[in-house]
């Protein structure tokens, strides 16, 4: 286990090692995410949060159906139901 001291400093910003970033892939001005879990923070580089969720969604997708046919279709239905109200 690699631990490494960060610092929090002015305004409640957290200041993470260069080791940990480079490990994380993160570059200045990346956006990441941060969770609490059983007490620990977990920080993730938001891209991998976003990967995930879109595995995830295409594991649900039918053989030969692509998400942005899903997404056409809903915003289709949607733009549809506007219509009538």
């Amino acid at each position: 286990m690699n631990v490494q001291r960060g610092k929090l400093v002015s305004g409640g910003r957290l200041q993470v090692p260069a080791d940990i970033r480079q490990a994380l892939g993160l570059k200045d001005g990346d956006a990441v995410t941060m969770e609490v879990v059983d007490g620990k923070l977990q920080v993730r580089p938001y891209r991998d949060v976003i990967a995930e969720v879109q595995a995830r969604f295409r594991a649900h997708l039918p053989p030969g159906v692509s998400a942005s046919d899903v997404i056409d279709e809903f915003i289709a239905e949607r733009r549809a139901e506007a219509e009538k109200e």
